[in-house]
């Protein structure tokens, strides 16, 4: 998948063209800010593959469903008491295409992180509910998770009615019976955004006594978001989120795809964000640009892992940013499936045993772990 190194002249010209367009280059010498590196266990397998046995009485339809028999990718985690637990995104068999089935989102639990047992019942999923109009009949995608410290979870998620995609809020105390609370954005800036498709949000934390929890930053808990581009947005309460704008009144992108580099089509947010001693880290999921306006390092709509750094005094300057992903498609099962490009979509983050672990979609088709050991 990766091809030969691109020449110092043509990074050198890359570089004065992204200078023309006020896109500073930022280098990657200095990545000691960064959660890397992170590692996949030896000889390496997907931990949640698609079931075909499993299955449940589906409100849309009235009828028994195999809900997760087609994908299960995309996945968050969150740690409660001595098990990591892994909410991952499943698709049925209802239609052909990413995007044209229904999503639910299951739940799977480890004692070490890496041999997960799953139930056999989705734990979030469109409802006859408040929810309804927003989530039949694509469904519940794309979930981020992180804790309080009071031990409430709070997920982000996509709600897809197959028109607009919403990013909404739902909370839990035990990882199986959520309360869905709807978009995130219905009453920020009169309601300006909330029929504009938004998506992935990362949420920031910090580690408080060896436990990974949402915290506060200037006064305010803050996520970054965003699928085309990141946004920062805050809130008094978890659940109402006030995006940021610039100028004109329109979202604030605060990091953008770069020309000639492997996030160059799209700055997708990941998991929940780390608040550190040298600022507040992001990790999300770049996607290459075909031809000559990308990394032709890569393969073309790869998507890959990158890391950038925010200044927890200013959350929207950037700090650093590393110019080539951290985490990239290499095995086989992340370069198969419905997205043969290549994907290693980042989206769960937990801290646990003094590690930190990685959970990833592979190829929007089944989940996969790596580990990173800070005291290594």
């Amino acid at each position: 998948m990766i091809k030969p190194y691109q020449s110092k002249l043509a990074f050198a010209a890359i570089s004065a063209v992204l200078a023309l367009f006020g896109c500073s280059q930022k280098t990657t010498s200095n990545t000691q800010w960064s959660l890397t590196p992170f590692v996949r266990p030896a000889n390496a397998q997907p931990i949640i593959s698609p079931n075909a046995s499993s299955s449940f009485l589906d409100p849309m339809s009235g009828k028994q469903v195999n809900w997760e028999s087609n994908d299960t990718f995309n996945p968050a985690a969150a740690v409660k008491g001595d098990s990591i637990y892994v909410i991952y995104r499943a698709e049925d068999k209802s239609g052909v295409g990413i995007g044209e089935r229904t999503s639910r989102l299951g739940l799977a639990a480890s004692a070490d992180g890496l041999t997960m047992k799953t139930r056999p019942t989705p734990v979030v999923y469109p409802a006859n509910d408040s929810q309804k109009e927003f989530e039949w009949p694509g469904g519940c995608e794309d979930p981020r998770v992180a804790q309080t410290e009071d031990g409430t979870y709070v997920m982000l998620y996509t709600q897809w009615n197959k028109k607009v995609p919403r990013l909404a809020v739902a909370t839990s105390k035990d990882l199986v019976n959520w309360q869905k609370h709807g978009s995130a954005f219905r009453t920020a800036h009169q309601g300006k955004f909330f029929d504009t498709p938004s998506k992935s949000a990362s949420i920031v934390t910090s580690l408080t006594n060896g436990k990974q929890v949402i915290t506060k930053v200037n006064g305010k808990y803050l996520m970054y978001w965003g699928e085309k581009f990141i946004n920062l947005a805050w809130s008094d309460d978890l659940i109402n989120w006030t995006p940021e704008l610039n100028d004109k009144g329109e979202l604030l992108a605060i990091v953008s795809p770069r020309a000639g580099f492997f996030d160059s089509q799209l700055t997708e947010c990941g998991p929940p964000a780390v608040l550190t001693d040298k600022g507040i880290v992001v990790l999300y999921n770049g996607k290459n640009e075909p031809g000559k306006k990308g990394d032709e390092r890569y393969t073309a709509n790869t998507y890959a892992a990158g890391q950038v750094m925010f200044d927890a005094k200013d959350p929207k300057k950037v700090l650093q940013r590393l110019d080539e992903p951290f985490f990239v498609p290499q095995e086989s099962f992340e370069k198969s499936g419905q997205y043969p490009a290549g994907t290693v979509f980042v989206e769960g983050l937990v801290y646990f045993k003094d590690k930190w672990f990685l959970y990833y979609g592979c190829a929007d088709s089944r989940v996969g772990v790596a580990i990173y050991e800070p005291k290594n």
